[in-house]
């Protein structure tokens, strides 16, 4: 977990709340993770299969049962086909007629969680209105407590406000690859949280999630990219000719999957702190096939163009990192291997 923002000015409440920090500090590359299973569990986690050791538990807190609704939040400079790849992907989670395996089977697991009355997790998955910030409004840097002032700009402008969803809503930041958030590319790709009603008004759950393509793919677009530290390691062709959009895709993933089943962050987390919950997808950080762990990504796919993936979505192919499946007590997702 990184550290939080300075605390000088923040009264009790908030105080509290930054101590706790985002939920989830996310990095598809292994061996130095702060939410790892391996720290949790001294080294013993079994990759793709771990009754053992593994314990996820659900805590009674809310889910996203009702049809979830993906509000973004373009901050900076984007293109139009990069945001054409991350709409898409978003739409895929609910197209349940694409080619399988698919992004729809991979969110199927996530669907299996439940809330105390045994409702299930949402199956339908939308975008909803978005907002652009092209010009920086919040600067070229940010920190924890600024990405949260950024999505009170975006619920309060004067002109098309992104609605207030508190229930079912999820609100996506997405930073170019120009804008630096705090402890970006140390430990951090992306993370979720819920926003203080102290700085937004309302409890939202909400992540950010950062372009990493400029600033740092060696550590955060990893298989696309390769850390220099490394020699010989060859990375991937990504699926959509876009390095940092394709390794952001992953990480949108990862931060879904726990928004929706442990929004407030009071659901379903492994370990005994909830200041340091280790969540569904931290479960299965840098595995996306079969015998994935380590430093090993497990059995992808390759198109005939070269790419790799292991999901198909409604028009493209994407690389998404598996799930924790806490019926069978493994790691599981739609190109799993017999």
């Amino acid at each position: 977990m990184s550290p939080a923002p300075p605390l000088t000015a923040a009264p009790p409440l908030l105080l509290l709340l930054l101590l706790i920090g985002p939920a989830t500090c996310y990095r598809p590359w292994p061996n130095t993770k702060p939410n790892s299973t391996n720290s949790l569990y001294g080294g013993s986690k079994k990759y793709e299969g771990s009754s053992e050791f593994v314990h996820l538990k659900y805590h009674m807190g809310p889910v996203l049962t009702s049809n979830i609704t993906v509000y973004p939040i373009w901050y900076g400079a984007w293109r139009t086909p990069q945001k054409h790849i991350i709409r898409e992907f978003i739409e895929s989670i609910s197209a349940f007629d694409s080619k399988p395996p698919s992004v729809s089977g991979w969110w199927k697991t996530v669907r299996l969680y439940t809330d105390q009355t045994g409702s299930n997790i949402s199956r339908a998955v939308h975008i909803g209105e978005e907002k652009n910030d092209r010009f920086y409004s919040h600067g070229k840097s940010l920190t924890r407590l600024s990405v949260q002032s950024v999505i009170k700009s975006a619920v309060s402008a004067s002109t098309r406000p992104l609605p207030i969803n508190p229930k079912s809503g999820v609100y996506l930041l997405l930073t170019s690859d120009d804008v630096y958030v705090q402890d970006f590319c140390n430990n951090v790709c992306g993370f979720h949280y819920f926003t203080f009603p102290s700085i937004v008004g309302y409890t939202l759950p909400y992540a950010w999630v950062g372009n990493s393509a400029k600033l740092c793919p060696g550590v955060c677009a990893y298989p696309f990219a390769v850390p220099d530290y490394i020699p010989g390691l060859k990375a991937v062709k990504s699926p959509n000719d876009d390095v940092g959009v394709d390794a952001m895709i992953s990480v949108i993933a990862h931060e879904i999957a726990e928004l929706a089943t442990n929004p407030l962050v009071n659901a379903w987390y492994a370990g005994g702190d909830p200041v340091f919950p280790v969540e569904i997808a931290d479960l299965c950080e840098g595995i996306y096939g079969t015998g994935g762990g380590g430093s090993y990504t497990g059995q992808m796919l390759n198109g005939k163009d070269g790419a790799t993936y292991n999901m198909n979505g409604i028009r493209r192919r994407f690389l998404v990192q598996w799930v924790w499946n806490h019926l069978v007590n493994y790691c599981t997702g739609p190109n799993a291997l017999d």
